[in-house]
Parts: C-alpha cells; structure tokens; sequence
C-alpha cells in the first residue's frame, strides 16, 4: 500500500500521487507568475509617481528583467535601486540618462559610502548600475565609453558566522515548542535557507526516504535535495501530529497559512537572548553555516556539500574550509610546540637547496632596476 506521506492514513494509488504533484507543480508555477505581475505593476506605478528623469528608460529596462523571468524579489529590489539611483542623478544634477559619465557612476558610489553603507551593500549596488548602464548602452542610450574601464568595489572576505557547539547546545536546549524546535533542527541538519523552508509544503518533505524536496531554490532557482537526520525526523514527525492538516506550508504562523520571515527571526532571536547569546550576533543563517562547518569537519568532501548547499560554484563552499581546516590547526599547533621548547631540527629549518633559491630571487629583485632593458 503506498501514501501520500508518512503521516497520512488514507491510501492512494501511484497515479494519483502523480496528479497531485501535477497539480501542486502548477500552484506553484501560477502562484509565482502572479507575484511577479503584481511585482511589476507596483514597479512601473510607484516609478510613474516619482515624476524622475529617465523614467521611460527605467520601465524598459523593468520590462526586460520581468523577461527575464526574474522573482518577483528580485524585481522588488530592482525597482527600489532605480528609484534611488535615479534620485541621486537628480540631486546630482543630472539632466537627462543621455548625459550619464562615468563620473556620476562614481559619485553614486562615494554617496552610498557616505551613507554608512556596507561594503557588501555597496557591491550589490554596483552591480545594479553596471546592469542598468549596460542595458542602456544597448538601447544606445549611454555611450559605450561610460563602462570602459571596470567600476568596482572591494569587499571584505568574512569568515561565515556559525555557532560552536557549546552555544549551539545552549540553543537547543531553551527550545520547548514543538514547532519551532523542528523549525530548528530542520534548518540545522539540511541547511536550507529560511525562505526555502517558509516556502516548503507538507508535499514536499518524505519522512520514509528522510528527504526534503526544493524544487526552486530561493537564491539560483535550481532546484535540489536535501537530507534529514534521525533527529529532524523526530522533530517533525511530532510537529506533523500537532499541525493543522488543512494548512498547506510545513510552518506556518497562528492564524496563517504561512510564516513570514520575519516572525522566524524574531522566535530565533527570542532563543538566542533566552540562552544568553544575544549579543554573539547569530542568525537564522547561521543554522546554514553551522550545518555546512560541521559536514566538512565530518570529513565531507566539499563537492558533496555544494550541491546540498545549492551552490553554483564551488569557490562560495570553500568558505567553510577556512573554518574547518584541522590540518592546518594541528600544523600550526606542532610547530608552535617545536617554537616554545626552542628546538632547532631539520624539520624547522627551510630545506638548504629551497634557501639558496630564495636568496638568489632576493638578490636579483635588489639589482633589477640596474639590468639593462632587454633589446
């Protein structure tokens, strides 16, 4: 006999399982096809109401992202940059989007910074203007010459922020409700992103294969699979018991059928002060950090992990290898032993052959202003 999930007394057929996927895949699809509409419409009336320069142009160009096929999210960002880029062009004295320079690209830059706004904002940001700018240097709008040298920004590379396990024990151990604590646990041991799992439907968790089904990503929209450990399993399997069975979403608010981010975060942050780890500067995004610290110090390999994590590209993984990298730890440990006891072994010196090499690098580095120029 084969059910719909785990929880369900009431047996169906494998046809109809698939129909109800159908039909679930189709929600879905429409429900996001309305949000991005209605994205766009908000976008193109509150640009029409702000009476600024290069209106038309920005609508255009809200256009193409909305062809895109574009979140609606992000069409929502899209807009609140243009209006504010085209703010400052105004403010700045700019008296039409023909007439943009490289230097009112610049001064948006330098504005931002005098705002107080970080360097990442900032980075995003600038790969607004440049999208803009060359949307219009296709349109021949903007001249070319506009984006002809790169226009960039340095960002600080930190370190991710996920919890040791001491404090993540604390945590764990303040959280009473059965709702949230699965909530919990669940971002912990799958290290989806809080809008992934706000937007998961009971349909989506297989409790007997232990699996939860992502089939968009909240970030790059491919979707994935991710795992559930004994522990979330336990968690959900009684969350499941408690829920209301007419609500759709796995979590939802009292009174809703969904959760808002906002209120996860709020619960999340209610915990950390209850454990008093309010002021270490943890987040909901920091259960994804965690989760992702401890597979590699498990002895995961980074490319299983990028796939659970839904990265594009491996380099963003490697991140939490410079948080879990036991070699180099126990490395720096043993010379450190070998410093304090002030041993001196061949192990400690650099190898005779590799020294002389370096001192003839240095030698020729002093005297390469004085080499003649090659003819």
């Amino acid at each position: 006999m084969i059910y719909a999930n785990s929880e369900s007394r009431h047996p169906v057929f494998p046809c109809t399982i698939q129909k109800n996927l159908t039909q679930h895949t189709i929600q879905r699809v429409d429900q996001r096809s309305h949000h991005r509409i209605h994205a766009l419409d908000r976008g193109i009336q509150r640009l029409r109401k702000s009476n600024l320069l290069g209106t038309y142009h920005a609508e255009q160009y809200l256009h193409h992202k909305y062809r895109c096929n574009l979140q609606a999210n992000t069409l929502k960002g899209s807009i609140s940059f243009l209006i504010s880029f085209l703010s400052f062009l105004r403010h700045h004295g700019t008296s039409s989007l023909e007439t943009i320079t490289r230097e009112d690209l610049e001064a948006f830059i330098e504005h931002l910074q005098d705002l107080g706004c970080k360097a990442n904002t900032i980075v995003s940001k600038v790969k607004q203007v440049k999208a803009f700018v060359r949307f219009l240097i296709e349109e021949m709008v903007v001249a070319p010459q506009v984006l002809s040298k790169r226009l960039m920004v340095k960002a600080p590379e930190s370190l991710p922020r996920a919890l040791p396990p001491e404090d993540l024990r604390r945590v764990l151990n303040v959280i009473e409700d059965i709702r949230n604590r699965a909530m919990i646990l669940v971002l912990l041991r799958t290290g989806m992103r809080i809008g992934e799992l706000l937007a998961t439907t009971v349909n989506d968790v297989l409790l007997v294969e232990k699996k939860v089904l992502i089939y968009e990503a909240q970030k790059n929209r491919v979707g994935r699979v991710v795992y559930l450990s004994d522990d979330a399993v336990r968690a959900l399997k009684t969350w499941l018991k408690k829920r209301d069975p007419t609500k759709e979403y796995l979590f939802y608010a009292r009174g809703s059928n969904t959760m808002c981010y906002t209120t996860a975060r709020t619960m999340f942050h209610c915990y950390l002060l209850k454990a008093g780890l309010g002021h270490k500067g943890y987040t909901l995004h920091s259960l994804r950090h965690t989760f992702a610290t401890e597979l590699l110090n498990a002895g995961m390999r980074l490319e299983c992990l990028q796939v659970l994590l839904g990265h594009h590209s491996l380099v963003m993984t490697r991140r939490y290898a410079r948080l879990s990298d036991t070699t180099r730890e126990k490395e720096y440990f043993k010379a450190m032993e070998t410093i304090e006891r002030g041993e001196r072994n061949v192990h400690y010196q650099l190898d005779s052959e590799l020294q002389a090499i370096l001192e003839e690098a240095e030698l020729f580095a002093s005297h390469r202003e004085e080499l003649p120029e090659p003819a």
